[in-house]
């Protein structure tokens, strides 16, 4: 397995995961980014609770998954964002309007696109799901 992007690692390896019918996975290696990827899929009821299981280097965490997900993925290269372009990539990355959402990491910290717009903020699209 090839770690130049451990987010897109740990993404596609929960979307594997549903895919098969699991109910957990374990993912590795731990990053705060991937923690606060995981918290808004958590708060979006994209998938279960998840806790760490190993605090050495590198570090791993069980999610419990709850077969929500029918497409996750990171956006690559990461496109900046702001609220006036929102749109173009919605029709690009998203299935229908309003449908799914875009984690973005802005100023402010990694929130979903529609946290950013109603604080007026852009950022990067880190990832998408829905």
């Amino acid at each position: 397995m090839s770690l130049n992007d451990p987010i897109a690692n740990c993404l596609s390896h929960i979307l594997n995961s549903e895919k098969t019918g699991k109910s957990t996975c374990i993912l590795t290696p731990v990053s705060t980014l991937l923690i606060s990827l995981l918290k808004i899929l958590k708060d979006h009821k994209y998938i279960g609770d998840y806790e760490t299981i190993s605090e050495e280097r590198g570090g791993n965490i069980k999610v419990h998954l709850l077969g929500n997900i029918n497409s996750c993925c990171v956006v690559k290269p990461r496109f900046s964002f702001t609220k006036h372009n929102y749109e173009r990539f919605e029709k690009r990355y998203l299935p229908a309007k309003d449908f799914g959402l875009f984690i973005v990491s802005t100023s402010q910290g990694v929130m979903t696109h529609k946290e950013a717009l109603a604080k007026g903020i852009g950022g990067k699209l880190i990832a998408y799901c829905y």
